[in-house]
């Protein structure tokens, strides 16, 4: 249980009355509090746990579910990407894997740069890649990942695991962003055989920039007429105090077991499947 949850648009939280009109938050993952550890002087760490997502069902989602997740000190993204690898080749006897960057799989796949293509191009490319959406109201990010999901992930680590790395800034989250030529920012997803698997950043320490992001969430569920949660801070204040230079990633253990069984669905590899909890 916690105070305070996510502010990301895209994740709602369970709800927990505790002593009449206080609420708390069941966790969405263990990132905020982990990271408050970092900061007060933990060391490398990992936890296996369980984390809750509101509306989340489905062949490789359900609203329980568990979670791997650790943080290494001084490791950049690379860094971070082969370590994962060398545990994949270990537990799943998974050939090396592969690195693509973001802009270089939408030039593979679909002959456009994602940092740069108007909105208007992605919008008429959904359309006439027969992806049934009204695109009316989309923005530049929820393209992207219509673009992706329907038109690239099912091949994706088919043969061999990949990181897909280096995503547009837009996408940062709690990512640095490093400013090139096209800025990016620094986090990956793993896929294997078309299903994202893992979550990883090269972690933000800014606690100002964390805090303008928060703030940005909030604006966009306000607009969006979602509950909108206050900002954590408790994370903030770790922030503050001074986190560590590090990489963390989340793996999602349920869907590791699916690989490791060969199974299509989630609730062959939980005890108790939402529909039978």
């Amino acid at each position: 249980l916690c105070k305070y949850t996510v502010t990301d648009p895209h994740i709602e939280s369970f709800l927990v009355p505790i002593s009449g009109t206080s609420v708390y938050f069941l966790q969405t993952s263990p990132e905020y509090a982990m990271k408050r550890l970092l900061a007060a002087g933990s060391g490398p760490i990992y936890q296996i746990t369980k984390s809750f997502r509101v509306g989340e069902s489905g062949h490789h989602h359900n609203p329980e579910f568990t979670m791997l997740e650790w943080y290494r000190h001084g490791f950049n993204l690379h860094d971070l990407m082969d370590e994962i690898d060398l545990l994949l080749q270990c537990t799943l006897q998974t050939q090396p894997s592969e690195k693509i960057s973001y802009e270089a799989l939408f030039l593979n796949y679909l002959n456009i740069n994602p940092l740069t293509t108007p909105l208007d191009a992605l919008k008429k490319l959904i359309v006439e890649s027969a992806i049934h959406v009204d695109t009316k109201n989309l923005d530049h990010d929820t393209c992207l990942q219509i673009l992706l999901s329907h038109l690239i992930e099912p091949k994706l680590g088919v043969e061999k695991p990949l990181f897909l790395y280096d995503f547009p800034p837009s996408q940062a989250a709690l990512s640095k962003i490093r400013y090139d030529k096209n800025p990016v920012a620094e986090r990956f997803e793993l896929y294997i055989n078309g299903s994202e698997i893992a979550n990883g950043f090269h972690e933000l320490t800014d606690s100002n920039e964390q805090y303008k992001r928060f703030e940005k969430n909030q604006m966009a569920r306000k607009e969006n007429n979602q509950f909108v949660p206050d900002i954590d801070d408790y994370f903030i204040d770790a922030l503050q105090a001074g986190l560590p230079n590090c990489s963390g990633v989340a793996v999602g253990i349920d869907r590791l077991l699916m690989q490791c069984a060969k199974a299509n669905h989630i609730q062959d590899v939980v005890s108790f499947p939402f529909a039978r909890a």
